[in-house]
């Protein structure tokens, strides 16, 4: 077998079993790194106690950890055209492995903040990479399937984050959310470092100075200005974020808009196919998103399950998710996108409308079903309009819309739960003043009347998903070539 060969049309592999073991090592580093993003969450009430903090003090331990993310999400595809993905891979993979180390010896609340940032500087170039670099290892005729066995560990590690973080609260320390992260990073490195491809660097320009400042500057405010929004959408915190995101926004546009070789390839929007298709991402991710934030919360506070109780309430999500994930990919490259994204999404709007039905007094099991379908239509939609996206734009810009559609989730991501948190406030102020039904009813009505509006966003999402257009049928020599742009040294 050769040391190291370029991949051309004909050594492209011809089956997952070819690319196994290197999205092995691409599953573990996105499987970290999304499990402690969800986990952190759990720990906040340990830290009040361990380090005699305040909650708005800690609360910059899960907002410090997104905002780096946010950042760095429009630098990863130009640093992995420049200096290879496989690299950037691996040292973004390094980097959070060590900021995990620095985070469970932090002495205090602000040592325990600056590795967190640490940690989220790592992590924020992981899913773009990931995403990319699975695109381009795929064989022809089954990129559907392999993005499908790629997207398991991005929904799987949300559930299973409250879980494990839960467990290893109650029964050790909270220095173990960070411990169990060094032999799992250690272990994807040494298997990255064996096992990944390395994809030919590209002729890249300069970087982009001016937009390596927007950018960042653009989607760490807004992700910022609106998950303050969550508390006041008038305080000075959210005004002040939102204003520096949207003017940060229109000038990295501009800038990017008259770069040869922009940071985030902006252009592609002239595809109408992509157009319709991010637009459609933006209206579901608030959907999934806001419904991922909304059932954990509604268990504790509605509820009053405990966080580890809550993850094992949430399993039949994950599980549904795991089963419905590699369903669809197999199916994307059959059917396209159009009819998995319709289907998840009405799956979504019949599990918010049950949850809406659901009453102060009912049980445990009024929740199987909604959960489950939640799951199903995760699965289905997800990653089937993620693969549609990339493959609607240009080949040779893979790495670079990668960036762009998770940098632009980001932001959804925290619109969703900011917009949800200022409902499901008012609508529990307004049941406050009435004074009729006891607490336990107020918390429920205001989590029914909430996930109402997430019924609505669904079914736009699911009328949206009949504009998707079903891609052209490639056969394996047109799918070959378009990789064939993208060159991959293999290192056996």
């Amino acid at each position: 077998m050769p040391t190291s060969s370029t991949r051309n049309l004909n050594e492209a592999p011809q089956s997952i079993k070819d690319i196994l073991v290197p999205l092995i090592a691409i599953i573990i580093g996105l499987f970290m790194v999304i499990l402690d993003g969800t986990a952190m969450n759990v720990a906040l009430p340990s830290l009040e106690i361990e380090f005699d903090s305040t909650l708005s003090l800690l609360q910059w331990t899960v907002t410090g950890y997104a905002l780096a993310q946010a950042a760095v999400i429009p630098l990863a595809g130009w640093l992995s055209d420049r200096f290879g993905a496989k690299r950037i891979f691996l040292i973004s993979i390094a980097l959070f492995t060590i900021g995990s180390l620095l985070c469970a010896l932090a002495a205090s609340p602000v040592q325990l903040i600056i590795y967190r940032v640490l940690q989220g500087l790592g992590g924020g170039m992981v899913m773009p990479i990931a995403m990319a670099f699975t695109y381009r290892l795929s064989p022809p005729g089954k990129v559907g399937a392999v993005m499908g066995m790629m997207g398991i560990p991005i929904l799987l590690a949300p559930a299973l984050g409250p879980i494990v973080a839960g467990a290893l609260v109650d029964f050790a320390t909270w220095q173990w959310i960070f411990i169990i992260n060094l032999p799992i990073g250690i272990v994807g490195i040494i298997i990255g470092i064996r096992s990944l491809p390395s994809i030919q660097r590209q002729t890249v320009a300069a970087l982009d100075i001016w937009g390596m400042i927007f950018g960042p500057l653009a989607f760490a405010s807004l992700a910022y200005g609106v998950s303050e929004g969550g508390h006041d959408w008038t305080s000075a915190k959210t005004l002040i974020g939102i204003s520096i995101g949207i003017v940060s926004l229109v000038i990295f546009i501009i800038v990017e808009l008259r770069q040869k070789q922009p940071m985030l390839e902006l252009r592609v929007f002239r595809s109408m196919d992509f157009s319709r298709g991010i637009v459609i991402q933006w209206i579901s991710q608030i959907a999934l998103f806001g419904t991922m934030f909304l059932i954990p919360l509604f268990l504790q506070t509605a509820k009053g399950y405990s966080a580890f109780e809550t993850g094992l309430i949430m399993l039949p999500q994950a599980i549904a998710a795991g089963i419905f994930m590699p369903i669809s990919g197999k199916l994307f490259d059959r059917i396209g996108a159009r009819p998995l994204v319709i289907s998840g999404m009405a799956l979504l709007t019949i599990a918010a409308f049950l949850i809406t039905r659901i009453g102060a007094d009912d049980g445990i099991s009024s929740l199987m079903l909604p959960l489950a379908l939640i799951g199903a239509g995760m699965g289905l939609s997800m990653m089937p309009l993620n693969t549609h996206l990339i493959q609607s734009a240009p080949q040779n810009l893979v790495g670079r819309v990668t960036s762009l559609t998770n940098a632009a989730q980001q932001v959804m991501a925290s619109f969703a739960i900011a917009g949800l948190t200022t409902i499901l406030t008012k609508r529990f102020t307004f049941h406050v003043e009435d004074g009729i039904k006891t607490p336990l009813e107020m918390w429920a009505s205001s989590y029914s009347e909430t996930f109402l509006v997430l019924v609505v966003i669904a079914i736009i999402g699911m009328l949206l998903g009949f504009l998707l257009t079903k891609p052209k049928k490639l056969t394996s020599d047109e799918e070959s070539s378009n990789t064939a742009e993208v060159p991959i040294m293999m290192h056996v």
